[in-house]
C-alpha cells in the first residue's frame, strides 16, 4: 500500500510503499479516507517537533484522519462504518493514564502519538487501531471527519477552562483567539454557533485583503491586527476578555494574555514555542492572577470523550463556514499542494480513497 511518510535527515513529505497492515486482536483494519496537514505536521517536517518509531528510517505522517473500517476482526464495529481515531498510544507495557482513559493527561515520554512522535500515523492507505480508539461519526461527515481531531483539541481546552471556573458562578461573555490558522478558526467557530458568546475577536498579523479575515468577519467576530493592538492592549482597547485562548506557540502572548483577561477570567495555552528569553514584569502578572482571580491552563491533545463531543460540534458547524475552510483536498498525485504552507491555505487534506455510501 502507499503511505505519506518523512525519511530520516530529509523535509519533505515522500510517498513510501508498506505492507498493508494485519490487525491484532481487539483491533480493526481501517481503510484511510482523509487526513488533514495541520501546523503539527510541518514541525514534525522540519524536526521541531515528534520523533521517529525505535528502529525505524521513517515517520507515516498524519494525525487527524477519517476512515472506514474494512474489517472489523471480532470488534463490536460493523464493516463499511466511518470512523476516526484518537491519537495517543500506550508505549510498551502502557500506564496509568491510559489504564484510567486519561491519555491526553499523561506526561512526555509516557506516550507516542502517530504521526507525530514514536509511532506510524494515519496518512496510508489503510492503518490498523484498537478499536476504543475508534470513534464512529455519521456518514454524511464522512468528507469533513479529519477536522474532529481539531475539534477535539478545543473541546478539551474549553472543559480544562471551564474546570478552572467551576469554583464560582463563571459566566463568560467575551472572548478572543489568539491565532488566525485552521485550529484558530475552527474555535472561533465553536465559540460563535456552539458557546454562544456575546462578543468574539480573533488576533492575527494579516493585512487585508485575506481570506481568514473575512472567515473572521463572516462569522461575525471582530478581527484584531496585533500589529497594532498587542494582545496586552486588548483589555484597554476592547475590554477585557472573560477567556482568551492561545493557539499562536508565540511566548510572550502567554504572558500578554493576562493583561488581556477581565477579572475572573481564564486563558487556555495551546501553542507549543521554542525556548526564548526575554523580560516580563513578574510582580505585576502575580498582582493581575492574585488580585482579579485570574488563570491560566495549559492543554494538549484530547480523549475519546472529547473526540465524541468534537463529532457534534462539527455537525453544528455551518456549512459556508466549513467550505471557506478548507480549501483544498488532493490526492497523492497532488502531494506537495497539500502541503502548501502560504497565505492562500488554510486547511488541507491528502485524500487517499474516495468515500462510497452503502
Amino acid at each position: 500500500m502507499k503511505a505519506v511518510a518523512v525519511r530520516k535527515g530529509e523535509t519533505n513529505p515522500t510517498i513510501v510503499e508498506k505492507p498493508r497492515p494485519d490487525p491484532d486482536a481487539g483491533e480493526a483494519l481501517v481503510r484511510t479516507l482523509r487526513v488533514g496537514v495541520d501546523g503539527t505536521d510541518h514541525e514534525v517536517l522540519s524536526g521541531a517537533h515528534g520523533g521517529f518509531p525505535d528502529g525505524e528510517d521513517h515517520l507515516v505522517l498524519g494525525h487527524e484522519a477519517v476512515g472506514v473500517v474494512a474489517d472489523p476482526n471480532g470488534t463490536d464495529l460493523t464493516e463499511g462504518e466511518v470512523v476516526v481515531p484518537t491519537v495517543r498510544r500506550a508505549p510498551d507495557g502502557g500506564n496509568e493514564y491510559f489504564e484510567r482513559g486519561e491519555p491526553d493527561m499523561a506526561p512526555e515520554g509516557e506516550y507516542h502519538e502517530r504521526g507525530i512522535v514514536g509511532a506510524h500515523g494515519f496518512m496510508a492507505e489503510y492503518f490498523t487501531s484498537p478499536a476504543e480508539s475508534l470513534v464512529s461519526i455519521p456518514p454524511e461527515l464522512a468528507d469533513l471527519g479529519f477536522l474532529v481531531e481539531p475539534v477535539s483539541i478545543t473541546e478539551k481546552a474549553l472543559e480544562h477552562a471551564y474546570a478552572a471556573r467551576s469554583a464560582f458562578d463563571w459566566q463568560p461573555e467575551s472572548a478572543m483567539v489568539l491565532g488566525n490558522g485552521s485550529l484558530g478558526l475552527l474555535t472561533l467557530a465553536m465559540f460563535e454557533h456552539t458557546e454562544g458568546f456575546d462578543r468574539t475577536y480573533c488576533l492575527g498579523r494579516r493585512d487585508r485583503p485575506d481570506p481568514t479575515i473575512d472567515i473572521i468577519e463572516d462569522l461575525g467576530a471582530t478581527y484584531v491586527d496585533s500589529r497594532r493592538t498587542p494582545v496586552d492592549e486588548v483589555a484597554d482597547a476592547h475590554e477585557g476578555m472573560d477567556l482568551v485562548y492561545e493557539a499562536t506557540g508565540y511566548a510572550k502572548h502567554a504572558y500578554q494574555t493576562i493583561d488581556a483577561l477581565a477579572p475572573n477570567g481564564v486563558g487556555a495555552l495551546l501553542g507549543v514555542p521554542e525556548s526564548w528569553e526575554f523580560e516580563i514584569d513578574g510582580g505585576k502578572l502575580h498582582n493581575e492572577f492574585v488580585l482579579h482571580n485570574k488563570a491560566l491552563v495549559g492543554s494538549v491533545n484530547s480523549h475519546v470523550g472529547h473526540f465524541e463531543s468534537a463529532v457534534e460540534t462539527l455537525a453544528a458547524l455551518p456549512d459556508p463556514f466549513l467550505d471557506d475552510l478548507v480549501t483544498g483536498v488532493y490526492g497523492l498525485d497532488d502531494l506537495d499542494r497539500a502541503f502548501d504552507d502560504d497565505d492562500t491555505t488554510i486547511k488541507t487534506a491528502v485524500e487517499l480513497a474516495a468515500y462510497e455510501k452503502r
